[in-house]
């Protein structure tokens, strides 16, 4: 009888794999969207929060790299400006004085041209007053042009100081998007150079799953699709979740290695994409599963 028994449950096994295995349509493994953060300025790492496994905000401030040097090269460039700026001064001043140059000029060869009119000036005389009044204009003019170059000047402190303020700003870490920190490869106080890699994340609250279909599976499935997503829960059972495909492939290709057996692997298949919501966070990136397809209505 316990023999019976034995073979009975065998059985059941068997045909509960069985069925298994007829009811997926598909097998893959988990992705997530990974973004690699690195250094936009060489510098001391300070206050480094982005610990492997740590959720972190869109936005949150990780870390900042050194902006000693920077700070004294724009309080350098603000001293400069400083400089620049007391040029409008000095020639404001000049213009006023040549101004009246110009006024007293002019007085000056009025009275002129009435001595000369009562023959108590030579015409040598009012000449050279005419001569002296030509100058001090042409001398204006020379002046005023001295406003274009100090505006120049100007300009290019200000552009160096704007380049500062970018330089600082890029000095704070700030993370760009909202997810789990998969890895880290920095620590607190150690010298990073721009462009080195500092941590690594994603998005885990929802995963994608690629999976495989073959060409006749194709017609089952469209953009947009639910499917059910099944997951080892334990040896016997399942976890069971919705999906929604997001990308099916417009290529085929060999059924990747790590899919089935040697066998399946020379037939040609499509990958696609599935979306599958992971609030709980169960799914894990890697992790095998597998889809079922829904029946299309004839």
């Amino acid at each position: 009888m316990r023999t019976i028994f034995l073979i009975l449950v065998a059985g059941l096994v068997f045909t509960s794999c069985s069925n298994s295995e007829k009811k997926s349509d598909a097998y893959g493994n988990f992705e997530a969207t990974e973004v690699l953060i690195s250094a936009q300025q060489t510098g001391i790492l300070e206050n480094y929060t982005a610990t492997e496994g740590k959720k972190l905000k869109k936005g949150e401030v990780v870390g900042l790299t050194d902006t000693l040097q920077l700070y004294l090269k724009r309080k350098q460039y603000l001293a400069q400006k400083q400089v620049i700026l007391a040029k409008y001064s000095g020639v404001d001043k000049g213009i006023d004085v040549q101004v009246q140059q110009k006024a007293n000029t002019h007085t000056e060869m009025n009275r002129v041209k009435r001595l000369l009119e009562g023959g108590a000036a030579t015409a040598k005389q009012l000449d050279d007053i005419e001569a002296a009044l030509s100058l001090i204009e042409k001398q204006i003019i020379s002046t005023q042009t001295q406003y274009s170059v100090i505006q120049a000047e100007l300009t290019g402190i200000n552009v160096n100081i704007e380049t500062v303020n970018d330089q600082i700003s890029r000095c704070e870490i700030v993370n760009p998007l909202e997810g789990t920190v998969l890895q880290s490869y920095v620590e607190q106080g150690e010298l990073v150079t721009m462009g080195k890699p500092l941590y690594k994340i994603a998005d885990l609250s929802v995963l994608q799953l690629k999976v495989y279909v073959s060409g006749a599976q194709l017609s089952q499935v469209a953009l947009g699709d639910t499917v059910t997503v099944l997951t080892d829960k334990n040896k016997d059972e399942y976890n069971q979740t919705k999906g929604v495909v997001t990308w099916i492939a417009s290529e085929a290709e060999f059924t990747p290695k790590i899919i089935q057996t040697k066998e399946e692997r020379v037939n040609l298949v499509y990958a696609m994409k599935v979306n599958v919501p992971n609030t709980d966070g169960i799914y894990k990136i890697g992790m095998p599963a597998e889809v079922v397809l829904l029946t299309k209505e004839k």
